[in-house]
């Protein structure tokens, strides 16, 4: 399965943007961590593009992804992706066993969050972010509550990195589709 017929699902079955740029941020935080590693770049991207593809259709736990992985099987998407879609999320009881599952789990959550920290800046730019600035808002646990920061904090240890670098590193990832989910603010990139 490629990029673009992964984009064709999400397409069909995904309409709020929000939850595209949302996909569209693990997808860069999943290429930038297949380079890391000198992992297969488009593989982990598409798993990184699709896991979330029903949860507009499946919005509640445990459907969400659970429901969503026979719809990937028929549309043939490989059982290595879907087990790592269906990894991403504790309740399922898929355990994570590849560094690609493992990855995709690490940079899930921590990309809401940076999100909300670049939505509060005057630049709203990541341009100008730092994991420093993430730090500060972490402590505030009523800013982006809806980030569940232990998962962020396990996503990081079950990868075997750093909690500061891996947003480091997943900021900039997310630099490099800053245009396109609408996070360039009032700088470019330098």
């Amino acid at each position: 399965m490629d990029r673009s017929q992964a984009f064709a699902i999400v397409q069909q079955y995904v309409k709020n943007q929000n939850l595209i740029n949302h996909m569209l941020c693990v997808e860069a935080a999943m290429r930038w961590y297949a380079r890391y590693y000198g992992e297969e770049e488009e593989r982990w991207a598409v798993v990184g593009l699709l896991h979330d593809f029903d949860w507009e259709i499946h919005p509640t736990i445990p459907d969400h992804p659970m429901t969503g992985a026979p719809i990937l099987r028929s549309l043939g998407v490989p059982e290595d992706i879907i087990l790592a879609v269906l990894s991403h999320a504790d309740f399922t009881g898929v355990p994570r066993q590849t560094l690609m599952e493992k990855a995709l789990f690490a940079c899930d959550e921590v990309t809401g969050l940076i999100t909300a920290v670049a939505l509060v800046r005057p630049s709203r730019s990541l341009y100008d972010l730092t994991a420093s600035s993430v730090k500060k808002k972490w402590k505030d646990r009523a800013f982006a509550a809806g980030a569940n920061r232990e998962e962020i904090t396990k996503g990081a240890e079950e990868l075997g990195i750093d909690l500061w670098l891996h947003v480091d590193n997943i900021i900039l990832a997310m630099r490099s589709i800053a245009p396109q989910i609408g996070l360039e603010g009032s700088l470019t990139p330098s």
